[in-house]
């Protein structure tokens, strides 16, 4: 675990769970059920959709959101669903984007934050692809300092896997992670922090950049 993340993946869970209860935007609501589960929550949401797009359209129609909602237990009724639907089908065409879905689902980030969240990204995408694998980490990341490699439960590959499932989403581990789910992942973080300083003195002291 990177430092900081859990306890603030805690205090935005409980601060969701808290302005769910006071909000009325259905899109805001969504968001708000997301975080309550986390960082990882939007970027979840995001592999349940794409797990049920068969046709790789990238894009949903109004059962398909329907039905993706429940998969992953969201607490939304039909006429709330509509409303959210009708907000993203911009065109009126019946469906919906979901790259552009879960962009506007993530809280919104200052640019000073995505360019410190794309420089940690920078540092860490060694053959510069644009996805980081346990290859690239190799070079940056030393896992003997790790606990459970010192105590001999993991080797150096398992250290690795497991901090790249930190950004990859619970469902779907595939041990690669895109520049998409790096910034989900830490748009969930900067939920939880209030100020840009702050936010950005965290990315340093973490990533050392």
């Amino acid at each position: 675990q990177m430092p900081g993340t859990a306890r603030h993946d805690r205090e935005m869970a409980i601060q969701a769970k808290r302005n769910l209860s006071k909000t009325t935007d259905p899109v805001e609501r969504l968001r708000l059920q997301c975080l309550a589960r986390g960082s990882a929550g939007i970027k979840g949401l995001g592999r349940v959709f794409r797990i049920m797009d068969d046709d790789n359209s990238r894009t949903l129609d109004f059962k398909e959101f329907v039905k993706g909602l429940n998969d992953y237990a969201m607490m939304i009724d039909k006429e709330e669903a509509q409303k959210i639907f009708q907000i993203f089908d911009k065109d009126g065409s019946g469906t919906i984007d979901f790259d552009e879905f879960l962009v506007t689902l993530r809280p919104p980030m200052s640019n000073a934050r995505k360019e410190i969240i794309m420089q940690a990204f920078r540092k860490l995408d060694k053959t510069g692809d644009g996805i980081i694998t346990i290859e690239d980490l190799r070079g940056v990341y030393n896992a003997k300092h790790h606990p459970k490699y010192q105590n001999g439960d993991w080797t150096e590959d398992q250290v690795f896997r497991a901090f790249l499932d930190n950004f990859d989403s619970p469902y779907d581990k595939d041990g690669k992670v895109t520049t998409e789910e790096f910034m989900n992942y830490y748009a969930g973080v900067s939920a939880s922090i209030d100020t840009d300083v702050y936010f950005i003195v965290m990315m340093k002291n973490a990533w050392k950049l």
